[in-house]
């Protein structure tokens, strides 16, 4: 399998909340992405505790289809997704690990697109990612993510 790279990082400090861009995120073991929605256990996002929303990720060239086959102008932090790759058949690490970085994650389940990312963004958003809407990923070993980390399978 080819090894991709971090393109960008997105987090949302509260659910329903924009996304911001980041050069770098801390990655916890069993809470997910530092100043991310779903970290917080006392947050609106605590009742999703699962380790498949510890960390999301999408491909770039995924992003890139909606917007050639679709014409949907979508930025990347529209996804909604954690970590924007490059490189990287996310698809085939369902159920694998990988490195992001120093970071060691288990593929949890693919992340497809929902009707809220399509209120958000646009309807065709919704068939432009199926089976390509991203992967949800557990965090085994912590460490910090940074824009421009290799992503590849343990």
């Amino acid at each position: 399998m080819k090894n991709g790279n971090v393109h960008s990082i997105h987090i949302a400090p509260e659910e329903g909340g924009a996304t911001r861009s980041v050069d770098s995120v801390r990655a916890v073991a069993g809470a997910g992405l530092e100043g991310d929605r779903y970290y917080d256990p006392d947050g609106s996002a605590s009742s999703k505790r699962d380790p498949g929303w510890e960390a999301t990720l999408i491909e770039l060239e995924a992003i890139d289809a909606v917007r050639r086959d679709y014409g949907v102008e979508m930025g990347v932090g529209d996804s909604r997704r954690n970590i924007v790759t490059q490189g990287v058949a996310l698809n085939h690490l369902v159920g694998r690990e990988f490195r992001v970085g120093e970071v060691r994650m288990r593929g949890i389940r693919l992340c497809e697109p929902c009707g809220y990312l399509a209120g958000l963004t646009h309807e065709k958003v919704r068939k432009g990612l199926v089976h390509r809407g991203g992967l949800r990923a557990q965090i085994l070993e912590g460490g910090r993510i940074r824009v421009g980390d290799s992503v590849e399978p343990v």
